[in-house]
């Protein structure tokens, strides 16, 4: 099978920065495989544990698909060997166990308490492997009174404060167009991986990282918490806007909306002028940034009078001449065709066995001596089971039996 990436993405010559690490997943949907997926575009191998039914509930989630497989499978399983294991069979269950004996890191997301059931659980593989820094993430964390809730995306956007913050002002509370909790919880878990690893050079042990997609929304709620905090108000909808910088929102011109980040007062002044109503910077109501914040509903008015004279097109380039943060807003083709992603090499294309020319995101890490890469695509269901149990010492003998009782697909 050819993996030659495009040039905007080809592969490194450096090995990754976590070469010669074994991760286990045990994960699925997206919050564990987004976090293996970081370790692995950093060189770890990740061998992908899947069931031997129907495998991660993702390969399922479409349209859209390319080829048979799930676009959003697709977007968190590249750089990842695949198998097939039945966790309940006991020589299913073995065979996980010597992996885990000799793996670096293993990450799961079960509710809490199934994988201790499975005889999966951190006490009983730390016995085994001493060394192993264990990931585990859930909806609301492996301690408190909702420990034992199922962990949704939407849910803990919800219980975590993030959509009532998150919409038009007197609208309804919505979510984002990506699903953040779980996204979040994953680089939550890698960032609690990398400081384990970290740890054990130290100590020469590992440790249980518990990271919830409920703690990490109430992470990001940060200065929005902090307000709270500060005055006991509870934090409204702004929409695209900002609550304590004004203008620092979505405006209206004559085509379409533009972006403006006018983040402290000296910009202001070239916001104005550019516009050409320098005198609403001489306005007492708007010369201070919290005097801009008080009257907000006066101020916007009058900017988007003077912007639906032109285009977005226009004004955006008007502004950044005049070193004035701001930017349509583009859709997600713009933003993924243009120039600028291409430069960065976030877009990749890599050939996949049944999905084809595969493209796929690039790494956003951007490392000079041991960078990310997009080295192989996402596996097909159980495409490395023989390979991986070959390394592990089973004979093709033995890798025939275990399939015949089921253990193994």
């Amino acid at each position: 099978m050819n993996q030659s990436p495009s040039p905007s993405s080809s592969v490194p010559a450096a090995p990754g920065a976590l070469s010669g690490l074994r991760v286990l997943d045990l994960s699925r949907i997206l919050s564990g495989p987004m976090a293996t997926m970081v370790l692995a575009d950093l060189g770890a191998d990740v061998i992908k544990i899947e069931d031997t039914a129907r495998g991660d509930d993702t390969r399922q989630w479409g349209p859209p698909f390319q080829g048979p497989e799930a676009a959003y499978f697709l977007s968190a399983n590249r750089n990842k060997r695949g198998i097939r294991v039945d966790l309940k069979h006991p020589r299913g269950l073995d065979l996980v166990q010597r992996l885990a004996e000799g793996s670096d890191v293993l990450v799961e997301n079960f509710r809490p308490g199934t994988a201790a059931r499975l005889g999966l659980g951190y006490q009983d593989l730390a016995e085994l492997n001493p060394r192993l820094i264990y990931a585990s993430i859930s909806g609301y964390g492996q301690t408190g009174p909702w420990s034992t809730r199922p962990g949704y995306d939407a849910i803990a956007q919800a219980q975590s404060g993030m959509m009532s913050i998150t919409g038009e002002p007197g609208g309804a509370p919505v979510r984002p167009g990506v699903p953040t909790a779980d996204i979040g919880a994953g680089m939550w878990a890698t960032i609690g991986v990398l400081a384990a690893l970290r740890a054990r050079e130290l100590t020469g042990r590992g440790q249980h990282v518990d990271v919830s997609l409920f703690d990490g929304q109430l992470a990001w709620l940060s200065y929005v918490a902090s307000g709270y905090f500060a005055t006991g108000e509870l934090p409204r909808r702004f929409g695209s806007a900002h609550p304590t910088i004004v203008p620092y929102q979505a405006l209206a011109t004559a085509d379409g909306h533009l972006m403006v980040a006018v983040g402290n007062d000296r910009l202001w002044l070239r916001f104005a002028t550019a516009l050409g109503v320098p005198e609403l910077a001489d306005d007492p109501r708007f010369r201070g940034n919290p005097d801009r914040v008080e009257h907000r509903a006066e101020l916007l008015p009058l900017l988007e009078a003077v912007l639906a004279k032109r285009s977005r097109a226009d004004w955006a380039a008007e502004l950044d001449a005049a070193g004035i943060p701001c930017a349509p807003i583009a859709t997600v083709a713009e933003a993924l065709e243009g120039e600028q992603a291409e430069a960065r090499g976030m877009v990749a294309e890599i050939d996949h066995p049944t999905a084809g020319r595969l493209r796929t995101l690039g790494s956003p890490l951007k490392l000079s001596a041991t960078p990310a890469a997009v080295r192989t695509p996402p596996p097909t269901l159980g495409q490395h089971t023989d390979q991986v149990l070959a390394e592990l010492g089973y004979a093709g003998a033995e890798i025939e039996d275990l399939r015949a009782c089921g253990a193994v697909r």
